[in-house]
């Protein structure tokens, strides 16, 4: 047993040297896993959490490909297979020039707990390249796609690994690489998730991981006899869970009043409502546009280079962007304008010091790993369904998806008050995620 976290953390460093990203994912968890440990010395002894911080598997190879010029580009893609005790990896593929090892490793830690959460058959994995589509044509994207296809192909299966889609990776990128799938073996398989639903895919994909979220804080809020009704938000992020989070949130009679991109925040006191989220959607989506041009159209204020969390009025944030976006001083701000909770909506996307400070001030806070599990819970559903050759309702899949995040809140509250920490929402994730993987990596030996 270890006499404290740091001295756990230091053969992972040490292993995994300068992946900062992946150190700050295994120490989140293994803050939560160590005190529990001597009650399940089994654990101790196979070294389970350690194994557990050890890819399966990781694949690292070149993407060369033509660009519109006839010129010649590299990008690096990977694949970080992290855990597949309980099925197959399951796991987005980013396209952004962030993407790293480091990155990559802490989202596939992070996915291995998320699925585990679920309840469903699935393991944890992640991959992607430091390709950015941004600014690309169709055809350069699609030039990418197969030619990160062709190498990916020999590590994914149906029964082995199933990619989805993650940043910079939606239905135009999910096509592009199930064409050339298909074309390389011949097989109509259900390999990648998030497919367009006319060969394969499931009804409300794109909007799973936006109203799982809602659906977590709603659940939240309703154990504090209280809901999203008349709240007012802020949700950063403009891409698919931002969008998505905030069509949920209007529907259930919530307003969203700022949101952001990587060119700055747009303030709409009046609230974004369904009209204009329908402008935003077109925005970004078909015109490939920035929020920017939305503050110019509706007449509201934008605010260059800064995030939401300073604005003011607003009860619950939604962090919807990317890793670390909310810093310290962002977590002292939404303390200091009395935001009741924060729910991310994003991987990882609260620094430590920022989770710890809105804990100890009394914010209802809500990991991603437990959050944000409904874009990955209705991956599953998009699995059965081609598994079976079946094709459920919009009302099928919205239900189903609704009762997975009602059971993750549910289990993350009860395995917190189980093991002492009642009300931690980060603890009760951590804890009852470990130890679905755990008791399934015992009972198939070392391996």
């Amino acid at each position: 047993m270890y006499a404290s976290v740091d001295e756990f953390m230091q053969p992972v460093i040490e292993k995994h040297p300068g992946e900062t990203e992946f150190h700050q994912a295994v120490r989140e968890v293994a803050e939560s896993i160590l005190p529990i440990l001597p009650q399940h010395p089994v654990f101790i002894e196979e070294r389970i959490l350690e194994r557990m911080t050890e890819p399966e598997r990781a694949v690292i190879f070149r993407v060369p490909w033509v660009d519109d010029q006839g010129k010649v580009q590299l990008n690096i893609g990977y694949r970080v297979q992290m855990n597949s005790a309980i099925g197959p990896y399951k796991g987005g593929l980013r396209f952004d020039k962030s993407v790293n090892l480091s990155i990559l490793k802490f989202l596939a830690f992070e996915q291995v707990f998320k699925n585990s959460l679920t309840t469903l058959p699935m393991g944890g994995g992640k991959g992607g390249a430091d390709f950015d589509p941004i600014g690309k044509s169709d055809r350069e994207v699609m030039r990418f796609c197969q030619s990160l296809m062709t190498e990916l192909v020999n590590y994914i299966g149906p029964d082995t690994d199933v990619p989805a889609g993650d940043i910079g990776v939606g239905a135009r990128e999910i096509g592009f690489l199930y064409g050339q799938y298909r074309r390389m073996t011949k097989k109509f398989h259900g390999v990648l998730t998030g497919k367009g639903p006319e060969w394969g895919g499931s009804l409300i994909r794109p909007q799973a991981t936006g109203y799982g979220v809602v659906y977590f804080a709603s659940e939240m809020l309703a154990k504090n006899g209280d809901g999203i009704h008349g709240k007012t938000c802020l949700v950063s992020g403009a891409g698919n869970v931002a969008q998505h989070a905030v069509e949920k949130i209007n529907q259930l009679g919530g307003k969203v009043i700022a949101m952001c991109d990587i060119k700055g925040a747009i303030y709409d006191p009046e609230g974004i409502d369904e009209d204009k989220l329908a402008w935003i959607k077109d925005l970004v989506y078909v015109k490939r546009g920035f929020l920017d041009q939305y503050a110019e159209h509706f007449k509201v204020e934008f605010r260059p280079g800064e995030n939401v969390w300073q604005i003011p009025g607003a009860q619950l944030a939604f962090p919807c962007a990317t890793q670390n976006e909310l810093k310290l001083e962002d977590a002292k701000a939404l303390v200091a304008n009395g935001v009741e909770l924060v729910c991310e909506g994003a991987n990882m996307p609260s620094t430590p010091d920022a989770a710890q400070y809105l804990k100890q001030n009394g914010v209802l806070f809500a990991p991603g790993k437990a959050a944000n599990a409904g874009g990955v819970a209705v991956s599953c559903l998009e699995m059965s369904q081609n598994a079976q050759h079946l094709y459920w309702s919009k009302e099928e899949v919205e239900g189903k998806l609704y009762d997975i995040m009602v059971n993750i809140h549910k289990n993350c509250m009860t395995t917190a008050e189980e093991y002492g920490e009642d009300g931690n929402y980060v603890a009760g994730a951590n804890i009852a995620g470990f130890l679905r993987v755990a008791r399934a990596m015992l009972s198939q030996g070392v391996v």
